[in-house]
């Protein structure tokens, strides 16, 4: 297989009575067999796609009962225009004499669609029936992504191997991939150009951990888009992203005014201190110091000078020198 597909073609087959049933408990009224135009379409499967992921085996089985009734559309644009054919069955196919890329039994998800034959339609039935509309590609979120190498759960935690380069495993090398397991839920299923998987393609939205009300946790979000990985946010969640990276730059700010008043504050004690070393040469080092460096200087050079120079005021007045009396307990 070269891409997630649609398989077969059936119209000109007869729609069995048990499909037409299953159709029918998706639509508003009842159809009947030659109102309906089905086929059959792989949707993903449990080897190693273009983007080094693949789906586990129980991966797969979730998927298969997450997808029944999902909408098929375009290109990913999830618009009411856009669809074009829903899902009413899902199994798991497993292919005889078949392996994966990593030497398992390989295994597909297959899923049969439906449209309703109308003048909207007749295109999109003959560019499917032509071989033109062919490659799909599926939309869902996972819970789990574990590295093939390590065994660690990067929605968790990062780890040091990267997808698609070879590491020594169990006395051989393999190419290291994300297992994607526990999937939370199925979006969409869409006719592409370029799907990922090589078999069916999948565009991964990882649904990390949720706060309340079912927002994405910041610290996952952070943790994805640093990993690389595509986020599906919603618009609460891109403003409250938004609103963190102001609020982060206005404290950026803020820290950038402090460091330049201690290293302000160094320099000064520093001419006070070794008043022979250049001005120049002062600040090119204070440059390259961190703010704990500076504190850590500045500190130094203020016990330094307070242990150098008096801290007495300039003008104080001066003690009396008043003669030492003897026996005062006994004055009245």
């Amino acid at each position: 297989m070269e891409s997630g597909y649609v398989v077969k073609s059936k119209s000109a087959k007869k729609i069995s009575e048990k499909e037409l049933e299953m159709i029918n408990k998706l639509t508003r009224r009842k159809f009947e067999e030659d109102e309906i135009y089905s086929f059959s379409v792989v949707l993903c499967d449990n080897d190693i796609d273009r983007d080094f992921d693949r789906f586990s085996d129980s991966a797969l089985e979730k998927l298969s009962e997450l997808y029944i009734g999902k909408t098929g559309i375009l290109d990913h644009k999830a618009t009411s225009e856009n669809q074009t054919a829903r899902i009413f069955f899902c199994e798991i196919e497993n292919v005889p004499e078949k392996t994966n890329k990593v030497g398992k039994p390989y295994k597909r998800l297959v899923a049969k669609a439906y449209m309703p034959k109308c003048e909207k339609n007749e295109s999109t039935i003959l560019e499917i029936d032509s071989g033109i509309k062919k490659e799909v590609s599926v939309g869902c979120a996972v819970e789990n992504k574990i590295c093939s190498i390590c065994g660690k759960d990067l929605n968790q935690e990062k780890c040091a191997h990267k997808k698609g380069k070879k590491y020594r495993k169990n006395g051989k090398y393999e190419v290291c991939h994300n297992i994607l397991e526990n999937p939370t839920d199925a979006y969409e299923w869409s006719f592409v150009a370029v799907p990922a998987q090589p078999e069916a393609g999948v565009i991964k939205a990882f649904e990390n951990k949720l706060c309340k009300g079912g927002e994405k946790n910041m610290e996952e979000i952070i943790k994805s888009l640093g990993g690389g990985e595509d986020v599906n946010l919603s618009a609460q969640e891109c403003e409250k992203l938004t609103n963190m990276i102001k609020c982060l730059e206005q404290k950026a700010s803020e820290r950038d005014s402090y460091v330049e008043e201690i290293r302000s504050d160094v320099l000064k004690m520093s001419k006070i201190l070794e008043p022979d070393i250049g001005e120049s040469l002062i600040k090119s080092a204070l440059g390259n110091l961190s703010l704990t460096e500076l504190q850590r200087l500045k500190k130094a050079f203020k016990s330094k000078i307070s242990k150098s120079i008096p801290s007495a005021p300039q003008f104080a007045p001066e003690k009396p020198d008043l003669p030492i009396q003897k026996n005062t307990q006994f004055k009245i």
